[in-house]
């Protein structure tokens, strides 16, 4: 972002800019996201959840926002308190594999890709405060029939899950 965008609106988590004739979104105060590829024992952790932006369930990678609740918090530390809010697994180790954007053309956002290795299931997850997550644990070799079966009972399929489908 360059010093001529101007603040058209500013939220808790996002902000609404205009530079030139470009409008786009982005987080405010530095937040950013982290996406969790989490991949043990050849099974993969995918969640569901209502999206009120979409007005319908979305089949995504966990992921959650980095710095939403402590100042100065690393993606690792982030991923690996969100990785376990959302689906009730811990990781040894989170790997860092680099940063992504999902919507260029709208959305000045860029999330953290990681992998969560080492996973331990330490409670049946599905989020905090109503976030009401369903938590899938799917064989890799069934995730392309997985996400075919979702979509035709009217799902959203987020596009990280391409990840995986190219993986197969």
């Amino acid at each position: 972002m360059t010093s001529d965008a101007e603040l058209i609106w500013q939220g808790k988590y996002i902000t609404v800019r205009k530079e030139g004739t470009w409008e786009y979104v982005g987080r405010a105060n530095n937040i950013h996201a982290a996406v969790i590829l989490a991949v043990d024992d050849g099974h993969v952790l995918l969640v569901e959840q209502y999206r009120v932006p979409l007005k319908r369930n979305c089949l995504e990678l966990p992921a959650g926002l980095v710095g939403d609740e402590m100042a100065g918090e690393g993606i690792a530390a982030a991923a690996t308190r969100e990785l376990e809010e959302e689906t009730g697994y811990t990781a040894a180790h989170i790997e860092i594999i680099g940063e992504f954007a999902s919507s260029p053309g709208m959305v000045s956002e860029t999330f953290t890709l990681v992998r969560a290795h080492g996973l331990k299931q330490v409670h049946a997850g599905g989020g905090v405060d109503g976030e009401n997550i369903t938590v899938h644990r799917v064989p890799l070799v069934e995730v392309p029939g997985f996400v075919a079966a979702k979509r035709a009972e009217g799902l959203v399929i987020d596009v990280k899950l391409m990840l995986l489908l190219g993986l197969i």
